[in-house]
């Protein structure tokens, strides 16, 4: 859960840094877009981490197994998290 608000922190200094939030939701939803498309093959969870998007839940945002265990929230839930943010 700590590194999952971690995650959520780094995306709001990112988008403040950027000026606007929409540049970095848009860029979330192509690499999670990208990461569907383009399946690891047999991925180490050791180096979850790493990733900018889950690469191990397989995409989504519901509440499965591995979105639990998941070092990083959905993506779904981080692009909403930043448009929500009022960037004057």
């Amino acid at each position: 859960m700590i590194s999952r608000t971690r995650e959520f922190a780094a995306d709001e200094v990112g988008a403040k840094i950027a000026g606007r939030a929409s540049g970095l939701a848009s860029a979330l939803a192509r690499l999670d877009g990208y990461s569907r498309q383009i399946p690891l093959v047999q991925p180490n969870p050791a180096q979850n981490n790493l990733f900018i998007v889950e690469p191990l839940a397989g995409g989504g945002g519901g509440m499965s197994l591995m979105n639990l265990f998941a070092t990083h929230p959905p993506t779904e839930q981080r692009i909403r998290a930043l448009r929500a943010l009022n960037m004057a």
